[in-house]
């Protein structure tokens, strides 16, 4: 197994992958996100591949098939209030389901937590949504994530 920045050609992966990221959400929230979708199209998707603010590490298993991504969003925090520094923000973990239980997230977590080091990087920051309780024991119990704080909502 071995992890890389993403290339344009792994973009058909990608996206099949995010229709499996999407559809986790979707059965925790059908008020919110639409079963079978992805939230981004072929283009938009080139267009991060390309941007070195939003790294994306994909896992390629033995066979040469990407197993699994890691969607990063670089983030800086300046300002009268905050102690200048870098975050990466993990928008999206995801391990194709054929290819779970086998440490691939593992493995993508802790290589972004080594890019991370190695570039300076204050912390790592992700959301997960309430009712997600394999990701919340995933990134509390086997990464050694804490609660940096709690987003709220009233739906209406």
């Amino acid at each position: 197994m071995g992890i890389r920045l993403a290339t344009a050609e792994d973009t058909k992966d990608i996206l099949r992958l995010l229709i499996q990221v999407n559809n986790v959400h979707a059965k925790l929230r059908p008020d919110l996100f639409i079963m079978d979708k992805t939230k981004y199209d072929e283009e938009s998707l080139r267009k991060i591949i390309s941007d070195p603010q939003k790294p994306i590490f994909v896992c390629i298993n033995e066979n040469g098939e990407l197993c699994g991504y890691g969607f990063c969003l670089i983030q800086k925090w300046e300002g009268n209030n905050l102690v200048s520094h870098k975050s990466i923000y993990i928008d999206d973990i995801c391990v194709d389901e054929a290819h779970r239980k086998s440490h691939v997230a593992t493995s993508i977590y802790e290589y972004i937590v080594g890019w991370a080091r190695e570039n300076g990087f204050y912390n790592i920051t992700l959301n997960v949504w309430d009712g997600n309780e394999p990701a919340i024991a995933f990134y509390s119990k086997k990464c050694g994530m804490t609660v940096q704080k709690t987003v709220m909502e009233q739906i209406l």
